[in-house]
């Protein structure tokens, strides 16, 4: 085939503008010369020539099925270099567009913090009203020390104790989305105060994403058993037991 593609061109050379002179050396190191591409030299450079010896241009060798797949992937790995460095010339250029400034950045800044402060901030009420809910419960519980709770009473103590470590988990959450957040647009405007000072757009590499928060270490669960309500009572503050439903 590749014979054939070299005998091909030859005669649209001869066609076109008259004879040509081919010559090589071949792996012996023999010098061989054709008026035509020379097939022992298919994978050797071969020079063709004008009628008067000079050099009219060189044949590359005729590439391998591992070599042409060879130069395909380095050519796929210079395109794919080139859209990168073009997507960040273009990220860049947007950076800039919308932070002219850091007012402007900060503002973006505090618009998504206070998102995230918003739950934090309803996770805290949440808090306090279920632990403003268990006092009476555990006033309650007090009544029982050294018996089994009764299981309404522990059933509300045991959705207590979730509610709480609900909120608490919620609430670290939260905490570790600002950390993300400030770590992200700490980064971002560490690039642009780059990018005010006359970088070029694209020069900086890729911009690169700030580290995520660990996951919260697991809550233990609440303890629902009866000994768990017994011992809770049994830390809860001293109180007069309830006399008309006992």
């Amino acid at each position: 085939m590749a014979c054939a593609a070299l005998l091909a061109a030859a005669a649209v050379d001869a066609a076109e503008t008259g004879p040509r002179i081919y010559t090589c050396t071949d792996a012996q190191g023999r010098r061989l010369t054709s008026d035509r591409p020379i097939p022992d030299c298919t994978g050797r450079e071969q020079r063709q020539l004008n009628l008067d010896g000079s050099v009219r241009r060189l044949l590359p060798p005729t590439l391998t099925a591992e070599e042409r797949a060879e130069r395909e992937a380095t050519e796929r790995r210079v395109a794919q270099q080139r859209a990168a460095q073009a997507d960040a010339v273009r990220r860049d250029r947007n950076l800039v567009a919308r932070f002219p400034d850091e007012a402007a950045h900060r503002k973006a800044r505090e618009s998504a913090l206070d998102t995230v402060r918003l739950a934090i901030r309803a996770s805290e009420l949440r808090t306090k009203e279920l632990i403003a809910e268990r006092k009476p419960l555990q006033d309650e519980a007090e009544f029982y020390k050294g018996r089994p709770l009764p299981a309404r009473l522990k059933q509300q103590m045991d959705a207590n104790d979730a509610g709480l470590a609900a909120q608490k988990e919620s609430s670290a959450n939260q905490h570790d989305e600002l950390a993300r957040i400030n770590g992200l647009y700490d980064q971002e405007l560490e690039r642009l105060r780059r990018l005010w000072s006359g970088a070029a757009p694209g020069s900086l590499g890729p911009a690169s994403a700030p580290t995520p928060a660990p996951p919260p270490a697991p809550r233990q669960a609440p303890k629902s058993s009866a000994k768990a309500g017994r011992q809770r009572a049994s830390s809860a503050p001293t109180a007069d037991a309830p006399s008309a439903r006992h």
